[in-house]
């Protein structure tokens, strides 16, 4: 298969790299049509099929279920096999199931439990599809482009799950929301013609089906907690995803209820958050080069906690609504920017046999953390009410500061340039399917492994 011609870090614009073009169109596609569902989904449930509020918590529940319990199977049979195969396999899988939605509501035939299949479906799908799409880049750039490569994806992912929303809306009110879902349909079919146009090789691995699955994902976990950089920021994720499931769990009800925020100013309010996400997220590279990535990651950790202060301040009218939107602008810059950034890191100092396996894992318990969120955010609503159950969260919040305050990566300086094997896991059998890393090459960086690739 033809290798793509890799620009180099010296100033060469991403957007002439063919094949990062794209992954990032296709993935792009794919948030703006998940946004869609997340729209339509509910709106169907509780207007066409008169779903009871527990029906519509356990639909989500059910949608948010096979992240954590399949990230860690996806991520290894990513690193086993071809992960554009991998990512195709699931678009088409998540494609085939919503078109069954619209299809049932035109025959009449539409249930509740076929809902709740759809959504566990679609979700294992996606874990498929995102296992790999995530460890997929690594492979495109080089390492010195990766965190300019994820600077891009965060800001136009941000951007466009504001404007999928919109977009799931409009589809709504014109079509109702069963046909709206083909919208996502369609975007699934994007990403699947974009993914199969890239041409740059996939990292050679060696065979290794005769291998339990299991011992991979085992390797998988020893890799992560072996190596302190990665697994520093792996407890940073799943902190950071448990204080911000139980705040968004309370979020808007606080706003909409409490303040007494209109629908209109809970939307521009939305908007100034996604913008500032994109913001952090092209912003990162510039910060790290400046302060140092370990210094920006734990500024942009120790200005969360403070940008829920005038939401839990605020009284109801348009200036401390103004007030709340430029807090969340400053809270989701500072989540861009280290997001990216600490993503890029685990990318770079990761081989590549175990790029899947390691997301995989920070997946894992970052999907785990939201339902305990969403359950303790609901205790903590009823017991001691909604204003004292985000100062819990406010306060959370610090945790993810603590852990990196207790790392050496905070006076990180300087990006790291390629990946190394975890301190304590001198074994060779840690990865049997990788030779020791290597510096990367001009066509495709970081290829640590042996063995045939798999041709799509």
């Amino acid at each position: 298969m033809p290798r793509a011609k890799t620009p180099s870090a010296s100033g060469t614009s991403l957007w002439r790299h063919g094949d990062f073009r794209r992954y990032l169109t296709g993935q792009a596609a794919s948030v703006t049509g998940s946004s869609i569902t997340q729209m339509a989904l509910p709106v169907l449930a509780v207007l066409h099929l008169d779903a009871t509020t527990a029906q519509v918590a356990w639909l989500a529940f059910f949608g948010q279920l096979p992240p954590a319990l399949l990230a860690l199977h996806a991520g290894a049979l990513a690193d086993r096999h071809s992960k554009r195969r991998q990512m195709i396999t699931g678009d088409l899988v998540s494609a085939t199931v919503l078109a069954t939605v619209p299809l049932s509501a035109a025959l009449g035939t539409l249930t509740l439990s076929q809902l709740m299949i759809v959504a566990v479906v679609q979700g294992a799908a996606s874990v498929l599809h995102d296992a790999a799409a995530i460890s997929l880049l690594p492979s495109l750039v080089e390492r010195s482009l990766i965190q300019r490569s994820n600077s891009r994806v965060g800001a136009l992912f941000a951007v466009a799950a504001t404007a999928g929303s919109h977009f799931g809306a409009a589809l709504t009110a014109l079509l109702g929301p069963a046909r709206a879902l083909l919208g996502d349909v369609a975007s699934y079919l994007i990403s699947v013609v974009c993914t199969a146009r890239i041409q740059t090789a996939e990292p050679a691995r060696a065979r290794a089906e005769t291998r339990r699955l299991s011992r991979e994902i085992a390797e998988g976990l020893r890799y992560v907690r072996g190596d302190e950089r990665l697994w520093t920021l792996t407890l940073v994720n799943a902190t950071t995803s448990l204080a911000l499931g139980l705040l968004n769990t309370l979020w808007a009800l606080y706003l909409l209820r409490t303040l007494q925020m209109s629908a209109t100013a809970f939307g521009v309010v939305l908007g100034a958050g996604a913008l500032g996400a994109a913001t952090g997220a092209l912003t990162a590279p510039g910060l790290t080069r400046r302060y140092g990535p370990g210094p920006m990651m734990l500024t942009a950790l120790a200005m969360t906690p403070a940008t829920q202060l005038p939401l839990l301040l605020a009284s109801p009218g348009l200036a401390w609504q103004t007030v709340i939107g430029c807090a969340l602008f400053v809270q989701l810059a500072c989540a861009g920017a280290a997001g990216t950034t600490q993503r890029s890191i685990r990318q770079i100092v990761t081989e590549a046999c175990m790029q899947a396996r390691m997301q995989a894992v920070s997946t894992c318990l970052t999907s785990a953390a939201r339902p305990l969120a969403a359950l303790l955010a609901g205790g903590l609503g009823v017991w001691v009410g909604v204003r004292p159950a985000l100062i819990a969260g406010a306060a959370l919040l610090t945790v993810p500061f603590a852990v990196l305050t207790c790392s050496p990566l905070r006076r990180l300086r300087y990006m790291p340039s390629h990946p190394s094997s975890p301190s304590d896991a001198g074994d060779s059998a840690m990865c049997e399917q990788c030779t020791p890393p290597v510096l990367p090459g001009p066509s495709r960086p970081g290829a640590a492994c042996t063995g045939e690739g798999e041709a799509l």
